[in-house]
């Protein structure tokens, strides 16, 4: 192949990767994001789309809806309301940009709330903090694209104990229930020194290979004065050679 036809080549091979990936990019634009209703809980709880999309509200469990906050939505946009389903799911096309947060009907007191921010942020969502429960911030979410249900609101993943878990079971103390005042840890260290416990009373229960030697030689000494191969001057003779040694290593 000459210079110019590899040249030529590269630049086909390159024009292909780029047509490639804005056929990916819009493919993806082209996707319908899922937020899954659960037990008292949106997921994602932020979420980021490009004005045009069309977002799906999938129940998971219970009875939920989606419902748009009327004065937090951004000027001109309508306010979304699923009403409450118990099956099933609930579709709506966000065109005008800026930041929309919304609740469940049967679920606001406790909580359950999600933002969605269209473009860029912007709208009364913006200028004070949600009335019910906590939601991540605008630039969280433009920033991660999705932030999941469980983070703080800096969409971190540390809830700092202010947000309840999944299934509304109880409060969190930590991205997907990280532990209750911090037991797994203490759990892992105290499990840490039990080995270590066990291992230096392994070791201080051990007998050197020497003390090991001597207990043989003892018996075999023994054995054979009793089968009488040797006689008693000769078994103390040597039994007193052992204990000596004994004694040099304890020393």
């Amino acid at each position: 192949m000459t210079h110019h036809s590899r040249r030529q080549f590269l630049g086909i091979v390159g024009a292909s990767a780029v047509a490639s990936t804005g056929f990916a990019q819009s493919a993806n634009a082209q996707e319908t994001p899922i937020v899954e209703m659960g037990n008292n809980y949106f997921d994602p709880i932020g979420l980021r789309v490009d004005p045009g999309t069309t977002v799906q509200f999938e129940l998971a469990a219970g009875a939920h809806s989606a419902t748009a906050y009327a004065d937090r939505i951004p000027e001109g946009a309508s306010a979304f309301d699923s009403g409450t389903i118990s099956d099933g799911s609930f579709e709506y096309t966000f065109e005008t940009p800026g930041t929309y947060d919304y609740y469940c009907i049967p679920h606001k007191s406790i909580g359950m709330v999600g933002r969605i921010v269209v473009g860029s942020p912007g709208g009364p969502a913006e200028e004070d903090s949600i009335p019910d429960g906590e939601v991540p911030s605008s630039e969280a979410i433009v920033d991660q694209g999705t932030v999941a249900y469980g983070s703080s609101s800096d969409g971190s993943g540390n809830t700092g104990g202010g947000m309840m878990g999944r299934g509304g079971s109880g409060m969190m103390s930590g991205r997907n229930g990280g532990g209750v005042g911090g037991l797994p840890a203490v759990g892992g260290v105290l499990g840490m020194l039990g080995v270590l416990g066990g291992g230096l009373y392994w070791l201080g229960n051990q007998k050197s290979p020497q003390s090991t030697t001597d207990d043989s030689a003892r018996k075999t000494l023994q054995n054979r004065y009793a089968r009488g191969e040797i006689d008693e001057e000769e078994y103390r003779r040597r039994r007193e050679r052992l204990d000596a040694t004994d004694e040099d290593i304890s020393n």
